[in-house]
């Protein structure tokens, strides 16, 4: 549960009334629409591409951040800038049962100078001391001359029974959003890649992050199911941009577990891509925050071009212009674990 002490640092009394509110509000709409955490028996996995995370949003916005990714066990985060300021900032708001692991920066004009990271909250979810980026052999690079754009990143966790590597990607955009020769080959090779070490090692992966796919079923989305991972259908149906139009952001699993052991099941768990608009930064906000617009970026502009700018840039670089896509999994096989055990006992 995320600290709330530090609301008392904001000086303007109306602002921080109006953060407690917006908590308030979103705390009812994250109980209504994300499965309550349990102790042992699930974990609730996400992914979101916070736009640009550096030290750049408000203590307000952070709050909101803070109290949407507490509401996960373990949560992947694509786009953290150099700057780790504002990722450090958003773990002390999480709680002190929270940790994080996180990449070096990428360089390049490809990579965009980023990191990405996990948060994870300790009560739930274990580190298996094993962490590091994926690396293309020569014979394998994409397009048979590039490495991934942005690292992979691989961790080793454990939650209750469940072991796995978890794989965050930010695959290659490009120029626009359709289809991208080399953001194919990466979402390819990422697939292929981690579908023979798994082979090898015996070892389930989950990949989740920013594939940058527009829509289910079209060669980016292909790319990833053709190699090996599946990705349930209701992870598919919720899209995640601001817009709900595009899929950009995915959580794919190729899995090595006993026949006995099912994670996710469509009918017994739940996915969703959680839309915070309806709550904090609405489009009904516009007015609330106007003064904290640059002038540049007002003066002279017709009342339709500054509610694009609020609506499209200002509140995203507040919040983000993805919304975390999460995955309810099921980690407890107890009770399978006792049942094969009894059926192999012979008297």
């Amino acid at each position: 549960m995320p600290y709330y002490s530090p609301l008392k640092k904001i000086r303007d009394k109306e602002e921080r009334l109006r953060a407690i509110n917006k908590i308030l509000l979103l705390r009812s709409q994250l109980d209504k629409e994300i499965p309550s955490k349990t102790a042992t028996d699930t974990l609730l996995l996400a992914t979101w591409n916070i736009r640009e995370f550096g030290d750049n949003r408000r203590l307000e916005s952070l709050y909101y951040i803070a109290e949407i990714a507490s509401r996960f066990d373990l949560i992947a985060i694509q786009e953290v800038a150099a700057n780790l300021k504002g990722l450090e900032h958003l773990v002390s708001l999480m709680g002190s049962n929270w940790d994080y692991i996180v990449t070096d920066s990428t360089d390049g004009t490809a990579g965009g100078g980023e990191r990405t990271a996990y948060l994870y909250d300790k009560n739930k979810v274990f580190f298996r001391k094993m962490a590091g980026e994926i690396v293309l052999p020569g014979n394998k690079l994409i397009l048979d001359e590039h490495q991934f754009a942005r690292s992979p990143f691989c961790v080793a966790f454990q939650a209750g029974w469940f072991k796995f590597h978890l794989v965050t990607v930010h695959i290659y955009y490009g120029k626009s959003s359709g289809v991208d020769p080399r953001r194919v080959a990466e979402i390819e090779s990422i697939a292929k890649f981690l579908t023979n070490r798994s082979k090898k090692e015996e070892t389930s992966y989950v990949l989740l992050g920013d594939f940058n796919i527009p829509k289910c079923g079209d060669e980016m989305m292909q790319a990833l199911e053709k190699n090996g991972f599946s990705i349930p259908d209701c992870i598919k149906e919720h899209p995640s941009d601001l817009g709900a139009t595009k899929h950009y952001d995915q959580i794919a699993f190729n899995l090595k577990l006993d026949q006995t052991m099912t994670i996710f099941s469509e009918k017994d768990q739940k996915a969703g891509a959680f839309n915070f608009t309806k709550s904090v930064y609405t489009p009904e906000d516009l007015n609330t925050y106007r003064s904290y617009f640059d002038r540049k970026n007002t003066d002279g502009k017709t009342e339709k071009q500054i509610e694009s700018y609020y609506l499209s840039k200002w509140r995203t670089f507040q919040m983000s212009d993805h919304l975390p896509l999460w995955v309810e999994l099921k980690i407890d096989f107890s009770n399978q674990y006792l049942e094969r055990m009894q059926n192999n006992i012979t008297l």
